[in-house]
């Protein structure tokens, strides 16, 4: 105990950070020690150490709740620029704090008072504002979205390995996985398919009966020349990106089948434009039959 008193006593910003993470753990570890003999005493009338172990208990709360402040503000206080990794597989401290999580959720389980419920909140927004604050060095969205996409991946099997437990804060990874994977497809067709797809958002409406914006031949014809000349090569090197930079094959074919199927979509709408406006049979020759790329696309789907 006297390493916590003198943390308490000095506040020295040493005692913050990764030296505290087994230390915190070990903490916890002994509360839960103390709280189960006593919990089967309990059970079996035995007050005969009560008191003791009352003592113990409150004794150890708050000295626990003091290093635990100082292990989350270390997530808010330190230096990203130091600790960044030019990369965008997940990230060794992020790694760090929910596995630390994880320990936290199964620990809490055990006690069974709900002392920590409070504490495994602050804990999850110290995480996120990590995260965040990680991926604004990125120079590009999507290479920002890609980090976060890897790393909430990452969370989300260290709370599986939790159990039932970590159901919550699994979910709520979950949803910012969800999130993640929108945002990263939109910028990787965007990459790809650029011409496609703002020609789609800004001309035509999901119901193919509306415009947004009135096209013409002269509007359509560049992006459909285009796409029939680039169409494939672009679909291999998207292809190849997306299992070259996922740390997580099951999150690559989600990212993959996500991307496939919107360009399906936009080009459908694409092909159906052009059925419509004036003129528009003269490029039937330039377009791409949607059996054609639904074919290749599957073909990539299956060899991720």
């Amino acid at each position: 105990m006297s390493q916590v008193r003198n943390c308490e006593k000095k506040k020295n910003p040493s005692c913050n950070g990764s030296n505290f993470g087994c230390f915190k753990f070990h903490f916890l570890k002994t509360i839960s020690v103390v709280l189960l003999p006593q919990l089967v005493m309990s059970n079996r009338r035995l007050p005969c150490l009560d008191t003791y172990l009352d003592k113990a208990v409150i004794y150890l709360w708050p000295r626990f709740k003091t290093v635990f402040d100082m292990y989350i503000n270390s997530s808010y206080q330190c230096d990203v620029k130091v600790l960044w990794v030019d990369g965008t597989h997940p990230n060794h401290i992020v790694r760090c704090y929910v596995e630390f999580t994880a320990s936290l959720v199964q620990l809490n389980a055990e006690c069974g008072d709900g002392q920590l419920d409070m504490s495994l909140e602050r804990l999850r927004l110290a995480v996120d504002d990590l995260l965040v604050r990680f991926a604004q060095k990125f120079a590009t969205p999507k290479l920002c979205h890609l980090f976060l996409l890897n790393n909430y991946d990452m969370s989300i099997s260290i709370l599986k390995e939790a159990g039932d437990d970590a159901k919550k804060l699994q979910r709520y990874f979950e949803e910012k996985l969800e999130s993640s994977l929108v945002s990263f497809v939109d910028e990787l067709l965007i990459e790809y398919f650029g011409d496609l797809i703002k020609f789609v958002k800004s001309h035509i409406s999901e119901d193919l009966i509306s415009y947004t914006e009135r096209p013409n031949i002269a509007d359509v014809e560049p992006v459909v020349k285009n796409f029939a000349v680039k169409w494939k090569t672009a679909l291999e090197l998207m292809h190849n990106e997306v299992i070259t930079c996922c740390s997580n094959l099951v999150s690559g074919m989600a990212i993959l089948k996500a991307a496939m199927a919107q360009l399906l979509n936009d080009y459908n709408r694409l092909s159906e434009c052009v059925k419509m406006i004036p003129g528009g049979s003269s490029l039937n020759r330039n377009l791409v039959s949607i059996t054609s790329l639904s074919y290749e696309i599957r073909k990539y789907s299956r060899t991720l």
